[in-house]
């Protein structure tokens, strides 16, 4: 497995990907529709954030995006093909999300995630810290993570 930048061309692919990964979670059809413009893989995202795709032989594993703020980051996307779930793919780029975070000087790495992906993000060392509002569906609540994050020690 690797992981590397995204081409242009698969911004499509890609967030196709997002949304069979969001649904997995069994949400209808005309939520999963809300949440579009949220799993969107634009060129607007390369350019201001972070982005990577996991891949080896068999294609394209997951996505992962990752948002700098002064000594916050924000971990906007982390989909996993649904068929490549538990082979670590997530695991794998959860850590690249803390590192390139850490990297950058970041203190904590902000989640805003789905309810039913909360426990992996917990698993993983993210706290819950309160609510956030959902971008795509105004009212819904989403629980808030964060992943503190240890200075990097100067060598």
């Amino acid at each position: 497995m690797r992981l590397r930048s995204p081409s242009h061309y698969e911004y499509a692919t890609l967030t196709d990907l997002c949304m069979r990964s969001k649904a997995v979670w069994g949400y209808p059809d005309d939520m999963l529709e809300e949440f579009r413009a949220e799993l969107t893989i634009a060129e607007e995202d390369v350019e201001s954030s972070i982005v990577i795709v996991a891949d080896d032989i068999r294609g394209i594993a997951g996505v992962a995006q990752v948002a700098l703020d002064g000594d916050t980051a924000w971990l906007e996307k982390l989909f996993v093909e649904p068929t490549r779930l538990g082979e670590g793919t997530g695991q794998m780029m959860y850590v690249w999300a803390c590192r390139v975070a850490q990297d950058s000087g970041a203190r904590d790495l902000v989640i805003d995630c789905d309810p039913d992906a909360m426990k992996f993000y917990m698993r993983m060392g993210a706290e819950r810290d309160g609510e956030a509002e959902s971008p795509s569906i105004s009212g819904r609540m989403l629980p808030r993570l964060v992943h503190r994050l240890h200075p990097m020690r100067s060598r």
